[in-house]
């Protein structure tokens, strides 16, 4: 997806198939993600659409904390982080910690996999 702001300049969002489509508004995954990376205990972040029985979808954030994080970074601090910087409607409808995010060979984020990982904790299906 690509927005032109107020002077002009293009921005690329994010892939078509990486938005999420929540009560026909569309949520940039990579904004929270990006946004996720800016909090000092998360190694890696990514955000995947569930599906939700009201709003079609909604966004999952998948999150690494860095090894002397872990345990002591609370969904809870997550979501105050993230508040200030996004409409209610854009916050993740869960934030799950992983030990891991699937990835390439080439060591990009296997979307992928973790929407099917995410898909099936979520309905119990493959």
């Amino acid at each position: 997806m690509v927005t032109i702001d107020e002077e002009g300049f293009i921005k690329i969002v994010d892939r078509t198939k990486d938005l999420i489509n929540s009560g026909g508004e569309w949520i940039s995954s990579v904004d929270i993600e990006n946004a996720l990376m800016g909090h000092e205990a998360v190694f890696e972040a990514a955000v995947v659409a569930v599906p939700h029985e009201q709003w079609q979808e909604r966004p999952v954030a998948c999150v690494v904390l860095k090894e002397q994080f872990k345990g002591k970074t609370s969904k809870q601090e997550l979501y105050e982080f993230l508040k200030p910087q996004f409409a209610k409607w854009w916050l993740p409808e869960d934030i799950l910690f992983l030990e891991e995010i699937p990835k390439t060979s080439a060591g990009k984020f296997l979307k992928k996999a973790l929407r099917d990982q995410v898909h099936k904790q979520y309905t119990g299906k493959a």
